[in-house]
């Protein structure tokens, strides 16, 4: 199985949908110590390590052998959740990661981020970094609700195979998803036991009253029960709030496909946080099983593999 290492790990969504699709993991890092804590009580056959991407060497993460190396750098200076600044500092956290890549230069790299980052300072010089080291890029906008994911959430891939060429991934993962958005209720039945709910909305000009026939909105860092205030909107999907309550922290986390068994412990706000900031499992693991499905076509054919072997030659 490639071997992977995942920058940024959070409390594990994007390892355990890689794991899902076939990957073997070999270390994660992130500088957050509750969500390594979950992380490790999660995962056995590997570690996540409490550690700044600052504090990594290529030296260090190249021991590993990665094939590929996956991560999610922090993005609230480009979320619509966050203040949209790249001069507070995080988007140097995206440049970090390119240059700890293109350091090591595995085979394959996959970032994830919000779609906001298309608009950003940082995206270009990033993707320079990986186009002068080599890496031929994809570039996607997928939506999580087309992906086997209950939720409206989209979300910005760049994946970088050395030597190889641009948009090789592009047509797999844009037309293998679904027309039809999932639902909750596709998803999870009647697991939550209620068929209307209240997520918080960021401003009251929007709805904040949801079914579980449709797509959750995308999950976030937030979660508060319905205001003694709130005024029914015009596309809220029922007016009876006596049928309508807030999702638990854990119900939010199956809608980000977390499944059941997967273990959380800790504070409610850091539990939101670190779930609202996860990728979800199944968008993760539909990028995980196209890559692969790419990874293992190149090694069957023939002229390619020996391409491949001149590579891991060099």
């Amino acid at each position: 199985m490639p071997r992977v290492i995942d920058l940024f790990c959070g409390c594990g969504g994007l390892s355990l949908g890689f794991e899902k699709a076939g990957f073997q993991l070999v270390r994660a890092f992130d500088n957050w110590d509750k969500a390594v804590n979950i992380y490790n009580k999660n995962f056995f056959d590997h570690k996540a390590e409490l550690k700044d991407v600052h504090d990594l060497t290529v030296e260090y993460l190249t021991a590993f052998q990665p094939d590929v190396i996956i991560g999610g750098p922090p993005c609230q200076d480009y979320s619509s959740a966050g203040q949209r600044d790249e001069s507070k500092g995080r988007a140097d956290l995206t440049l970090r990661y390119a240059e700890l890549v293109c350091g090591v230069k595995p085979k394959w790299f996959v970032m994830e981020n919000v779609d906001r980052i298309l608009k950003s300072q940082t995206l270009p010089k990033a993707i320079k970094s990986f186009k002068d080291t080599g890496y031929a890029l994809t570039q996607v906008v997928l939506d999580a609700s087309r992906c086997g994911v209950p939720q409206k959430r989209k979300r910005f891939f760049l994946i970088g195979e050395s030597a190889g060429r641009d948009c090789f991934l592009e047509d797999a993962l844009l037309n293998d998803q679904k027309s039809d958005r999932m639902t909750i209720r596709e998803y999870l039945g009647d697991e939550f036991g209620t068929e209307f709910y209240y997520r918080h909305p960021r401003s009251y000009a929007r709805r904040g009253i949801f079914s579980i026939d449709e797509p959750s909105p995308t999950i976030r860092g937030v979660n508060r029960p319905i205001p003694g205030t709130y005024k029914i909107h015009a596309g809220d999907a029922t007016e009876d709030l006596s049928k309508v309550r807030p999702l638990t922290t854990l119900e939010r986390a199956r809608i980000q496909t977390f499944p059941r068994d997967f273990f959380f412990e800790g504070g409610k706000n850091d539990l939101e946080q670190m779930i609202g900031n996860a990728v979800p499992v199944e968008l993760a693991a539909y990028v995980g099983r196209h890559l692969l499905d790419y990874m293992n076509e190149k090694i069957n054919t023939p002229e390619i593999a020996l391409e491949q072997l001149a590579f891991n030659f060099h």
